[in-house]
């Protein structure tokens, strides 16, 4: 299921408090899904590990209660009281089977011991797959049987939409653009430390916004993405570091195009991200001018990344004349 697809029934599930298990290659995106859902709807997010946990951690500690002569549960204080939120079980199939077992009753019957989940709370489980190479142990029957499985894929498209709203370098942005399979290349039958992700190409997006000194990129960012994707990044942004002038194209000033696909898709990205930072009529007028000297696809996706990002520009001349321009694109 694409991340866009993922995020929508995810956010039903959650809302009907069904018991989901949402599955994914390492460094997709899955952690982040849950915690941008409690963020949208307002509600906290208990990140709990059940790898780092014992058996009886779940359930809690007897003591011995004097009026009635009777052993109760202690319930941990790290389970919620009141309140609504999403208790993340991540990387649950980490856990040790005992510790997996512990779980049983608190995700069906929504509770442990002494202890009650909140009628506000939901449940969601997310793990790597056994095929990943991670540290997993397959779920039990009787476990599985309680989650409904969502399987989370890679889309380049939605990433770009994601990193755009999150104001991800340019560079990055137009890379992953320029060659979509570049986003994702974990091999399980390989032993590699590093190589490409999401969640690595936000690491890599970090790099280039901190102070590091540039003679020093290529090893720190071979360090997240692998050597290979490493050295054709670094081709790329010597690329983007030629581009047009950026803030005189916002000016509407008279700057030439380019026909190499590599500069465009770098060119694509930095206005887009430029006109998300400043969205005024002026400076999406000029754009929409400037990309009729585009080749057409470029044109076009400028136009559909803006749109998807919420830029408002059917009320504008400038967009008139670029719909007669490319209406049999669309």
């Amino acid at each position: 299921m694409q991340p866009k697809d993922t995020i929508e029934t995810m956010r039903s599930l959650i809302d009907s408090k069904i018991p989901t298990f949402l599955w994914g290659a390492p460094g997709i995106g899955k952690s982040s899904i849950i915690k941008q859902l409690a963020r949208e709807k307002g509600i906290e997010c208990i990140d709990l590990r059940l790898s780092l946990m014992d058996p009886t951690d779940l359930k809690g500690i007897p003591f011995y209660e004097r009026e009635s002569h009777t052993a109760l549960w202690a319930p941990p204080s790290f389970l919620p009281r009141d309140g609504a939120g999403i208790l993340f079980l991540d990387e649950l199939n980490s856990a040790a089977p005992a510790v997996q077992a512990s779980a049983y009753q608190l995700i069906l019957d929504r509770r442990v011991g002494e202890y009650e989940l909140p009628i506000g709370w939901a449940i969601v489980a997310a793990g790597n797959r056994e095929g990943d190479r991670g540290v997993v142990y397959r779920l039990p029957s009787p476990l599985a049987n309680r989650f409904v499985h969502i399987e989370m894929e890679v889309n380049a498209q939605d990433w770009r939409d994601w990193a755009l709203k999150r104001g991800i370098d340019s560079r990055v942005i137009g890379y992953i653009a320029y060659k979509n399979s570049a986003l994702f290349g974990f091999d399980p039958l390989k032993n590699e430390r590093s190589f490409p992700t999401p969640r690595s190409w936000e690491a890599v997006h970090s790099i280039l916004k901190s102070p590091l000194p540039k003679n020093l990129w290529l090893e720190a960012i071979s360090g997240a993405v692998g050597d290979d994707a490493a050295v054709d990044f670094l081709g790329f942004v010597q690329v983007m570091d030629k581009l047009p002038d950026i803030e005189a194209i916002i000016r509407g000033e008279d700057v030439d195009s380019s026909e190499d696909l590599s500069t465009l898709y770098a060119l694509s990205s930095a206005l887009i991200l430029r006109l998300l930072n400043d969205p005024s009529d002026e400076a999406v007028s000029h754009v929409l001018q400037y990309s009729l000297k585009l080749k057409n696809e470029f044109a076009v996706m400028i136009v559909q990344d803006l749109q998807r990002q919420g830029v408002a520009m059917e009320h504008l001349d400038a967009f008139g004349e670029w719909v007669e321009a490319y209406e049999y694109l669309l």
